[in-house]
């Protein structure tokens, strides 16, 4: 077949509001080289970590919330100062355009990846880059991705939205329960429950057989439970102490040592956001005399998303999708994402 020279996308100018999303027509179509794979976008997730990419949240000098970034920054990306433009998007679902044979992939085959892409070197095992921040990602008709990071989900019962919403939400809570060690029999307590990546921790702990209380509003309560949550918690009220086995947090802010105060001696906390701010306080006699552990979670092992593959292609998890969006409506989306009113997921169709 024949491919275009253009496409269309989103290209991110600079760090900032949604002034700084530039919707373009002509931008050049990618080509991949050696042991790449060029993949025609089918739909992008709507996620945290495209709008605090956007914002520069990431930067040290950014103490606040998410929401509240009113500075301007410089190296606001996850590995630092970002080249602009970027193309975002770390949700990918698409479809295999052109790739060498040498890559295992054809033409016609469905995939995904992980939003985080484990590149570790020497002295650095745990380290990677991210699609749609150190390299270009989905936010566009085409994207050129490596072929070590692709996983083919030709085979899924699930929509090519569904699967477009799962790579950051899932992979993150995938990577939370692994490295907490969540297993059958115990107490996880889940904030931003009734989030992306809140609701794909409640669906996967409750499928890891333990039992899942969430954080969150009064009125989304019952969506979390329909995920697999027991029971819920508003975001404002008291915390039982030395009730979990595991917290599992993305929220972080001013109650963050409550949450530390909610886990038994022994207990784990695993984190992979702050969207209520970075910057939090507690007693560290109440961490180290509980012998509490702290996972900070942020590279994937291999194994981890191949994991959640098998489950995507044996249809055994399935994200809430609450709305979809044309690409070109990102800054609608990215607004509606940041009022919070919806749970779940929101998706961007190229």
């Amino acid at each position: 077949m024949t491919l275009p020279n253009t496409m269309s996308g989103v290209y991110l100018t600079q760090h900032g509001g949604p002034e700084a999303l530039d919707w373009r027509e002509d931008i050049p179509v990618p080509q991949p080289g050696p042991g790449q794979v060029l993949v025609r976008v089918l739909a992008a997730g709507v996620n945290n970590t495209d709008i605090n990419t956007r914002v520069g949240w990431y930067s040290s000098d950014v103490t606040g919330a998410t929401d509240a970034v009113d500075q301007d920054v410089e190296a606001g990306g996850w590995g630092g100062a970002l080249h602009f433009p970027r193309i975002q998007g770390g949700d990918l679902c698409g479809i295999v355009e052109v790739a060498a044979p040498d890559t295992g992939f054809k033409p016609g085959q469905r995939v995904t990846c992980p939003i985080n892409l484990p590149r570790p070197r020497p002295g650095h095992s745990t380290g990677f880059i991210a699609l749609g921040s150190e390299m270009d990602g989905a936010f566009a008709q085409y994207c050129v991705v490596e072929a070590d990071d692709l996983y083919d989900v030709t085979a899924s019962p699930l929509s090519d939205v569904e699967i477009a919403a799962i790579p950051c939400a899932f992979g993150t809570a995938e990577n939370l329960l692994t490295r907490a060690g969540v297993t059958s029999g115990q107490k996880v307590l889940i904030t931003g429950a009734s989030g992306g990546v809140g609701l794909a921790a409640v669906q996967l702990a409750a499928l890891r057989g333990a039992t899942v209380w969430g954080v969150t509003s009064p009125a989304k309560a019952e969506v979390v439970k329909g995920q697999g949550a027991a029971e819920t918690f508003a975001r404002d009220a008291a915390l039982p102490a030395d009730m979990f086995d595991v917290v599992i947090d993305v929220v972080g802010g001013p109650a963050w040592s409550r949450l530390i105060l909610a886990l038994k001696p022994g207990g784990h906390y695993a984190v992979s956001g702050a969207i209520a701010g970075p910057i939090v306080q507690a007693d560290l006699r109440d961490i180290y005399l509980r012998d509490i552990t702290i996972h900070g979670c942020t590279h994937q092992a291999f194994e981890v998303f191949g994991r959640l593959v098998e489950m995507i292609n044996a249809g055994r998890i399935r994200p809430l999708i609450s709305n979809t969006y044309s690409l070109k409506d990102i800054a609608a989306a990215q607004a509606d994402f940041q009022s919070k009113a919806f749970p779940g997921k929101l998706v961007l169709i190229p």
